[in-house]
């Protein structure tokens, strides 16, 4: 089972509050997990999705795609979200879990399907965030092999609790996974690759005209007049 933990969104991405107001973080959450379950819905083949969340907008959009809810009413964070719906998962029989940030917006259906490429019959596979400090997706079987610990540095405690496991751990780089976004510069970096998905179009509307983007065109600007003059001396 695939399962994506979702966080209040009224109150999420605290951490770009520098470059975004409240009600502009919170449409661009939104934004983001519905990239992430347009990917997941137009994925062929796919094994079943579960949200864990009790955020309205969540799941409402459960709904819309035929997703299941598994409820997180206390809304304690990621990793105590994670735990609690891997237990659902081997109450119900389910023999593997892959779970999924709601933050990833370049998520592609072909990464989806390496990773189940990679996955050993006992065992895990690992998607390292672009930073290689964060973990963008990680594969279990059986579904609790070993308990997840999300954060900004969880990348290296997982790969040491799926080794102590003896199972074979594979560690698998995926671009598009491996972009999430948490602070200003993720955004920086998402809005500056190509394309067009809707948390990118959200992200480039909301910060085109906001005192961030005013602030990097000024360097931007400062920038190239100081190279002009250089080259001018250069030439002198």
């Amino acid at each position: 089972m695939i399962l994506v933990p979702v966080k209040n969104l009224a109150s999420a991405k605290q951490r770009l509050a520098a470059v975004l107001d409240q009600p502009s973080r919170t449409r661009l959450a939104q934004g983001m997990l519905r990239d992430v379950l347009e990917t997941l819905h137009g994925w062929e083949n796919r094994p079943a999705v579960a949200l864990v969340t009790s955020d309205p907008y969540a799941v409402e959009l459960a709904r819309e795609y035929s997703f299941e809810v598994i409820p997180d009413p206390d809304n304690p964070g990621e990793t105590d979200a994670i735990e609690m719906a891997t237990r659902v998962c081997v109450e119900g029989g389910v023999e593997s879990t892959l779970v999924i940030p709601a933050d990833i917006p370049l998520i592609q259906a072909w990464e989806l399907e390496e990773i189940m490429k990679h996955a050993p019959e006992e065992g895990s596979v690992l998607v390292p965030a672009a930073d290689g400090r964060g973990t963008n997706a990680a594969f279990r079987r059986p579904a609790n092999l070993f308990p997840l610990r999300f954060g900004n540095d969880s990348f290296k405690p997982h790969y040491a609790a799926a080794q102590a496991t003896g199972k074979p751990c594979v560690v698998v780089s995926l671009p598009g996974i491996a972009v999430d976004v948490d602070n200003p510069g993720d955004l920086q970096q998402l809005l500056s690759l190509p394309g067009e998905t809707r948390a990118q179009r959200l992200g480039r509307e909301l910060t085109r005209t906001g005192p961030w983007w005013e602030t990097e065109e000024k360097h931007n600007r400062k920038g190239r007049k100081g190279s002009a003059k250089n080259a001018k001396k250069a030439t002198r």
